[in-house]
Formats: C-alpha cells, sequence, structure tokens
C-alpha cells in the first residue's frame, strides 16, 4: 500500500491510522512506486488549486487517473477524484465526473464545516460494510460534492446535504478525515485494506 505524498497535513495521520490496524504503508510521491501498490491512498488539506498543483509538479496527475486498483481519496483527496471544484475554478481527476462547490453558510451553520456529523447510508458499498446508519465522523471542509451524485454511498447533512462517502468502481473516497473519527473511521480504513486488489 502507498499513501501518495501531495503535501497534504493529514498524511502522518493517515499512515499513523493504517499502521495501527497492521498495515504498512509507504509514503511516495513517484509515479512507479504509486502505479505498482496493490491499493493507493491520496490524502489532502487546502485548496483543491493547491492540491492539484502540487500533483502536476509531481507528475503524479496522468498516473493517478491510470490507476485500476483501489484508490481512496480522503478529504480534499475524495474532492479531487471529481472534474472540477469552485474553489479556485479548478480542474481536477476527472474520476468521478462531477464538480464541487462551496457550503453555504447561514443562520446557525457555520463554514468551514468542522465536527462530528452522523452518516446518512444511501448504498451497501464494501467500503462501509459493518459501518451502522448514523455513525458519527469528523469533518473539517468548506467544499463538497453534492449529496445526489451517482457515486454517493453515504451522505451527510450540515444545512445541506452533501457526499460523505463515494464508490466509483475501484475508486473511493471520504470527505471526513477516518483517521480522526475514531472507531467508526478505523473501521473505513480496515474495510479499505481488505478490499480485493
Amino acid at each position: 500500500m502507498v499513501i501518495v505524498d501531495a503535501g497534504g497535513a493529514n498524511l502522518g495521520s493517515v499512515r499513523y491510522a493504517l499502521e495501527r490496524l497492521g498495515a504498512s504503508p509507504r509514503v511516495s510521491s513517484d509515479a512507479a512506486t504509486i502505479a505498482a501498490a496493490e491499493r493507493v491512498i491520496l490524502p489532502g488539506v487546502g485548496s483543491a488549486s493547491s492540491g492539484m498543483r502540487r500533483l502536476e509538479e509531481l507528475g503524479l496527475v496522468n498516473c493517478v487517473r491510470g490507476l485500476q486498483q483501489p484508490l481512496l481519496g480522503v478529504c480534499l483527496g475524495m474532492q479531487l477524484l471529481f472534474t472540477h471544484s469552485a474553489e479556485g475554478d479548478t480542474s481536477m481527476l476527472d474520476l468521478a465526473p462531477g464538480n464541487v462547490e462551496a457550503l453555504r453558510s447561514s443562520p446557525g451553520i457555520r463554514v468551514p464545516h468542522m465536527g462530528w456529523n452522523r452518516l446518512e447510508i444511501q448504498r451497501d458499498s464494501l467500503l462501509l460494510e459493518g459501518v451502522a446508519e448514523g455513525s458519527h465522523v469528523y469533518f473539517v471542509h468548506g467544499f463538497a460534492a453534492p449529496g445526489s451524485h451517482p457515486a454517493v454511498i453515504a451522505s451527510t447533512t450540515h444545512g445541506e446535504t452533501f457526499a460523505a462517502a463515494i464508490a466509483a468502481g475501484n475508486r473511493f473516497g471520504v470527505q471526513f478525515h477516518p483517521e480522526r473519527s475514531a472507531a467508526v473511521g478505523a473501521r473505513v480504513l480496515a474495510n479499505f485494506l481488505a478490499l480485493p486488489a
């Protein structure tokens, strides 16, 4: 397993969460190493434009687009799987066709969204096996994909409903931080580790 070293501040915490599950992930920005891995995690914190710029600088855009093995995007890493983000008018990886939009603030609804929210399971997926409806997970973000996207396997609501987890073939994403989501997050990561390579 390889964690893509795309400069995200959550890279170390994702690695430690995987090590607690008995995995031995490598952290790499080398395209050949990433392409040869049985599973790949794309973490990320920050803006869509900086995330894509980092992948471009490292020559990893086509590498990540071409992966056939299980791929998990985490937080910004999930957003990068979509086509376009309103954040900086950014073209992204287009692995899950659709757009990422800014969350809207309103009375009692703060943006960025930071805190624990309940998962609303939309359909069965190996990534969420054993995760109960209403489980709490931890979010930190100001942009999100719509909850109506066909790849959505779980959504949540913070003023509006948006995608909390997606699955499209061997490409998965979680908008929340599994490494900061206690037992539920550990279960999601364990499920990803158990996916057939």
